[in-house]
């Protein structure tokens, strides 16, 4: 990160974790605006790219994933930006992540796994995983590997595929939202989804939205904006 911020680091002699993992070979940091910070993380196996809200040394995290294309801003014109700022204003910690590898699932996990261990080296303890389409797959898996410390996951317009073990969640709370005019995967996969999960949590499904959930952007802002605090409680 930028000259004054210290890099994460495990303790000494302990197994490598997801970051070292990534093999990062350099790194830089810009605080673009007060509580709003700019990461890159060079790899070898591409860039890694992190834009993360609130208080550095925030209890409680949020992980907001991309889909098959990669990107920060989500769905809904740019969803995963105005929900990291409003959490910010609530002491929580928001990092929207850009993969290295678009589409490549295990890696895309990886990348996850190593943003959240980059959040709890720094404080978090508590964690909300969100995904969209493809990344809705990398949040369910992101929250299996979390296990207790996962308050909750989110999938928005997910796919199914990479969520076959998705009983691995337990009991961990999960919103599943869905557009019933979604032209790229149909709200059915959410649905399996919620089946594969063991048929907890709350299924959403949103008359006349598309796969970027754009015509439900003001509902999805005010459900997420209540739904992960409560979680992260």
């Amino acid at each position: 990160m930028d000259e004054g911020t210290s890099s994460p680091s495990g303790p000494a002699g302990a197994p490598a974790g997801p970051y070292e993992r990534l093999g990062v070979l350099a790194r830089q940091q810009v605080e673009v605006a007060d509580g709003f910070r700019h990461v890159e993380l060079f790899t070898m196996q591409g860039l890694l790219t992190v834009l993360w809200h609130g208080p550095v040394e925030a209890d409680r995290a949020v992980i907001m994933l991309g889909g098959a294309m990669g990107g920060l801003l989500g769905p809904a014109d740019g969803l995963y930006h105005d929900v990291g700022v409003a959490l910010a204003e609530q002491g929580i910690a928001t990092f929207r992540a850009s993969y290295r590898t678009p589409n490549d699932f295990g890696r895309c996990v990886h990348d996850a796994l190593a943003v959240a261990d980059v959040a709890a080296r720094q404080g978090a303890r508590r964690f909300v995983t969100v995904g969209h389409s493809f990344g809705g797959a990398v949040a369910v898996q992101l929250g299996m590997a979390l296990g207790d410390h996962a308050g909750g996951v989110v999938t928005l317009a997910t796919q199914s595929a990479g969520c076959e073990d998705a009983d691995g969640l337990a009991d961990t709370p999960m919103l599943l939202v869905h557009g019933d005019r979604d032209e790229i995967l149909p709200a059915f996969a959410s649905e399996v989804v919620h089946g594969l999960a063991g048929g907890h949590g709350e299924l959403v499904i949103l008359p006349g939205a598309g796969h970027l959930l754009a015509e439900a952007g003001d509902e999805l802002r005010a459900r997420l904006t209540d739904w992960i605090p409560a979680h992260l409680a």
